[in-house]
C-alpha cells in the first residue's frame, strides 16, 4: 500500500464527495483526482520522470492538494519551498537538490525571474494560475488543455524517493529531510490510526499545506472527509469561518491558540461542529490550555514529531486532557506516549538510556523515518545513531511512560553552572494575567556567563513594569531561574509555522561576542 494507492482508493470510494474547498469554491474527489491526473501527465509531456525533483513556489491554494497528488502519482520528487525564505535561501535549496521544474503562482513570478538567472538545472518554469507572463515561462493552464485525465502509467516502489523537505529548526541551517513513497504511506497510516477521522469530516488547514499541515491531508481524503484550505491565518477570520463553515477538525500550533484566545469576544464565535483540535510544532503554554479547554471543551489532541520523523511520535488524547489534581495538572505540559509505530527513549551524552524523570535527549525510531539528509552524509551520520534519530530535543519519561518537552539543545541556558530550561520559567510568565506571549533566552553577563532574560508581549491595556514580572517569577520559581531582565514588545518573532525563534531574539546580544549563542 502507497500513497498512489491511497489517492486511488479516496476517488474511488467518495467520488462525488466534497474533497477540497477554498474561499467558497468546491471540487469534488472525482474532480481533484482527474486534475490531479491532467497536472500529472501534463508534466511528464514536459520531458520530466521519475525521481527528477520538481521545486514549488506557492501559498495554500486551490490547486495545493492537486499539486501534491500530481507529483506523487509521477513518481517525482516534491521540494516544497516556504514562500518566507530569501532568494539566496530558494537558490541554495533549487541548486542542492538539481530541481528541474519550478512549480509557481503568479505572486512569486518575481523571485522565478531572478532564480532563472542563477539556476541553471531550472529548465522549466510553470505558471500555476493566469496566463504566460514571460516568453520563457510555460502557463500551466495551457499545458493541461487536451491532456489526458486517465492515472499516470507510472510504477512507483516503496524505496522511490518522494520528498526531500527543507528544516531549519533553531539553527537556522538548512537541512533536507529526504522521505521516500514508503515512508510517505506510513505518515499516512499512522495518522489514520491515531486520529479520529470520519467520513464527512471537514478539516479545516490555515497553516502552510507545505509544512506539517499538508500531511493531513491524505488521512482525510482516504476516508472521505473535505479539507478547508486558507491561504492564511488571520485570528477574526479564522474565527468566523469556524461558526459559519462548521468544520470539525483543526490544526493550529500553539501560538494560532494563544491569538484566538487573545481575540475580543472570542466566546460568541461557536465551536460546537468541532471535534478535535490538533495542535503541535511546539511547546503549548499550559495556562493557555487551560483556557482553551474551559471555552471549548475536551476537544484537544497534542502530538509530537519534526521533519525528519513526521507526525505522529506521540500523542495525548482528548481524554488525557481532562482530570483533577496535580498529576492531571501536569499531564497537560506532556506530549503524550509512544504510539504503536514509534519507539521514544531518554540519553545522555554518551547515548545510555537515562532514568525515568530524568532529563536527557529525545531519541525516536519509527516507520515514518527520513532515510537521511539530503546530500549531507556527516550530518546524518550525526543524526541517525544505530537507527535512532537524535532530535536534539530535550525532555524526560516519566514513570506512567509519559513523554515531556523540556527544550532544545540550543536553547538551553548555562547561568552559573546551573541549567535553565525556557520553558520551565515561560510557563510561569504565561500564569501573569498581563503576559499575552513570552520567550525567554540567555544573555550574556559578566559574572554568570549567561543571564536570564525575560521578551515579553503584553495583553491590551496591561502595563507591569519589569520589577513586577521578575517578583512574580522570583515568587514561583528557584532564584537561579528568574529573569535578571525583561524586554517588553510588540510581536515574537516565528516562523512559518508559527514556533517562536528564540535564536533571532538572542543575536543582538550576542552578535558581538566570540560566542555566538
Amino acid at each position: 500500500m502507497n500513497a498512489i494507492e491511497l489517492i486511488k482508493r479516496g476517488a474511488m470510494y467518495y467520488p462525488n464527495h466534497t474533497g477540497v474547498i477554498y474561499e467558497g469554491e468546491k471540487l469534488t474527489f472525482n474532480q481533484v483526482y482527474r486534475n490531479s491526473n491532467r497536472l500529472a501527465n501534463a508534466l511528464l509531456k514536459l520531458d520530466l520522470k521519475k525521481g527528477d525533483r520538481v521545486a514549488f513556489l506557492l501559498a495554500n491554494s486551490l490547486q495545493s492538494v492537486e499539486i501534491d497528488f500530481a507529483l506523487l502519482l509521477t513518481g517525482l520528487v516534491r521540494v516544497p519551498l516556504n514562500t518566507r525564505l530569501s532568494e539566496n535561501e530558494h537558490r541554495h535549496m533549487i541548486r542542492e537538490t538539481e530541481a528541474k521544474a519550478l512549480l509557481f503562482t503568479g505572486e512569486f513570478s518575481q523571485r522565478a525571474s531572478q532564480l532563472k538567472e542563477t539556476c541553471d538545472d531550472l529548465h522549466y518554469f510553470c505558471q500555476m494560475n493566469g496566463t504566460q507572463e514571460q516568453s520563457w515561462m510555460l502557463s500551466m493552464t495551457e499545458l493541461v488543455q487536451g491532456v489526458t485525465d486517465d492515472e499516470p502509467n507510472i510504477k512507483v516502489d516503496d524505496s522511490d524517493l518522494a520528498t526531500i523537505q527543507y528544516t531549519s529548526g533553531t539553527t537556522g541551517t538548512l537541512k533536507a529531510a529526504v522521505h521516500t513513497h514508503g515512508v510517505w504511506a506510513s505518515i499516512c497510516n499512522n495518522i489514520l490510526t491515531s486520529l479520529d477521522i470520519q467520513e464527512g469530516d471537514v478539516m479545516l488547514h490555515a497553516a502552510p499545506l507545505t509544512h506539517a499541515s499538508g500531511t493531513l491531508v491524505l488521512p482525510h481524503w482516504v476516508r472521505g472527509a473535505a479539507n478547508s484550505i486558507l491561504s492564511g491565518f488571520e485570528p477574526k477570520q479564522y474565527l468566523e469561518v469556524i461558526h459559519n463553515e462548521k468544520p470539525t477538525t483543526l490544526n493550529l500550533v500553539p501560538t494560532m491558540i494563544v491569538m484566538l484566545l487573545s481575540q475580543p469576544d472570542v466566546e460568541k464565535y461557536s465551536f460546537e461542529s468541532v471535534r478535535s483540535i490538533i495542535y503541535g510544532a511546539s511547546q503549548m503554554p499550559r495556562e493557555a490550555l487551560k483556557r482553551g479547554l474551559k471555552l471549548w471543551g475536551p476537544k484537544f489532541v497534542q502530538y509530537y514529531g519534526q521533519t525528519e520523523a513526521p507526525l505522529i511520535l506521540s500523542i495525548l488524547n482528548k481524554e488525557e486532557h481532562l482530570g483533577e489534581g496535580l498529576e492531571a495538572e501536569n499531564r497537560l505540559l506532556s506530549c503524550g506516549r509512544p504510539v504503536p509505530t514509534a519507539s521514544i527513549k531518554i540519553v545522555d551524552e554518551n547515548a545510555q538510556e537515562v532514568s525515568p524523570g530524568e532529563i536527557g535527549e529525545i531519541v525516536v525510531q519509527s516507520t515514518q523515518m527520513m532515510i537521511g539528509y539530503w546530500k549531507a552524509p556527516e550530518l546524518t551520520n550525526e543524526t541517525i545513531i544505530d537507527g535512532w534519530i537524535h532530535t536534539r530535543d530535550m525532555g524526560y519519561i516519566d514513570e506512567q511512560g509519559y513523554l515531556f518537552l523540556v527544550d532544545r539543545k540550543s536553547d538551553m541556558i548555562i547561568s552559573g553552572g546551573f541549567n535553565v530550561y525556557p520553558r520551565e520559567v515561560e510557563e510561569v510568565l504565561y500564569e501573569h494575567p498581563a503576559v499575552k506571549e513570552a520567550a525567554v533566552i540567555g544573555v550574556p553577563d559578566e559574572k554568570w556567563v549567561e543571564a536570564v532574560k525575560a521578551v515579553v508581549v503584553l495583553n491590551e491595556n496591561q502595563k507591569p513594569s519589569e520589577e513586577e514580572i521578575i517578583q512574580f517569577c522570583q515568587e514561583r520559581l528557584a532564584s537561579y531561574k528568574k529573569p535578571t531582565s525583561v524586554e517588553f514588545i510588540d510581536e515574537l518573532p516565528k516562523s512559518t509555522v508559527g514556533k517562536v525563534v528564540r535564536r533571532v531574539l538572542r543575536e543582538k546580544y550576542w552578535k558581538s561576542k566570540e560566542r555566538q549563542n
